[in-house]
């Protein structure tokens, strides 16, 4: 049993306890941390008590601390039954998604109501509110427009929905596309075939791919064309019936590209604009399609929007404050 820290000064009128019993023991070491340092960050960031006896997790404090307590080491012991690890990063995030107001009351893991996406080799929960919007706009809508800086899941969950739906026979095809446009840099000419060529550009995807589905299955659809991963100009003349469409880094496309890639859209078709307005690659006075088409569309019933801010950041929270420096100096 862990040595219990002091418990925390709390008015006994508003002092709440709750007791966690975990079925699979051998995942607590993990769980708990090396010297217990997962439960240890909890206890300093939410302002806790945590005791541990065996199976049993004993969480005293504020009403509202303990709910949110509860619900990180719910949603880590639930990574961890998917055979997935915990670090400091995901203790981190987990605790930074639970402490937004807007998530009160909203539960994590598989014994709650948080939206979720399962694929093949995970389940995907939302890790904030803007990520259970984002969830929900992706399940009830036909095109969505995702727009926010890097590291807020807009082209993951966007990855991991079309292969859901992929998988459940609910549309044929996957497509995947940005784009071939060079941050800020000149590649020159690239060696090999096509692919080669442009793979460069689409690895990111491919990243998600193989994080959604067995490296087999994937290869084996992207073989049979039941997935496909293009650059944008593939996608001219073309009508997708019954497929799952993915623009990523569309804030790099002109207006002419945005406009040609929303009607290649077809009959049972979804289709996703992920992109960061802040972050475009394109030549000096070129106006952004995606900006273009965020001005065109609004109100357009059948399309749906989603902004991100860095405060929605859900990779280490050093991101979300490198983000947040660089959208001030912007201002």
């Amino acid at each position: 049993m862990r040595k219990p820290p002091r418990p925390p000064a709390v008015a006994p009128a508003d002092r709440a306890r709750v007791e966690l019993d975990f079925e699979r023991v051998n995942l607590l070491g993990e769980l708990f941390g090396q010297f217990d340092k997962n439960l240890i960050t909890i206890e300093n960031r939410l302002g806790v008590y945590i005791a541990a006896r065996g199976s049993r997790v004993v969480v005293e404090g504020e009403a509202d601390a303990i709910a949110r307590a509860r619900d990180v080491l719910l949603a880590l012991y639930d990574r961890l039954v998917q055979g997935r690890h915990v670090d400091t990063t995901e203790v981190e995030t987990t605790i930074q998604a639970l402490a937004q107001p807007s998530l009160d009351g909203l539960p994590l893991g598989p014994n709650g109501a948080t939206p979720a996406i399962r694929t093949r080799r995970k389940t995907i929960f939302a890790r904030n509110a803007a990520q259970a919007a984002y969830m929900a706009l992706l399940a009830s809508t036909d095109i969505v427009f995702a727009l926010g800086p890097a590291g807020t899941g807009k082209t993951y969950l966007a990855v991991a929905q079309a292969v859901a739906q992929l998988v459940s026979g609910s549309v044929d095809r996957l497509i995947l596309s940005r784009p071939a446009v060079e941050a800020g840099e000149r590649l020159g000419f690239l060696p090999g075939d096509m692919r080669e060529k442009v793979d460069p550009y689409l690895r990111p995807l491919y990243d998600a791919l193989y994080d959604m589905l067995p490296a087999e299955q994937v290869e084996r659809r992207i073989a049979s064309g039941e997935i496909e991963i293009a650059p944008l100009a593939f996608m001219r003349g073309r009508t997708l019936a019954r497929a799952f469409i993915i623009l990523d880094e569309a804030q790099n496309t002109s207006p002419m590209q945005m406009k040609m890639f929303l009607t290649r859209f077809g009959e049972g078709s979804r289709m996703v604009v992920c992109g960061d307005p802040e972050q475009v690659d394109l030549p000096g006075g070129t106006r952004s399609g995606l900006a273009d088409a965020v001005e065109r569309l609004k109100g357009v019933a059948g399309i749906g929007f989603l902004r991100f801010t860095a405060a929605d950041v859900v990779r280490h929270p050093l991101v979300g404050r490198i983000v947040e420096a660089y959208e001030g100096r912007a201002a």
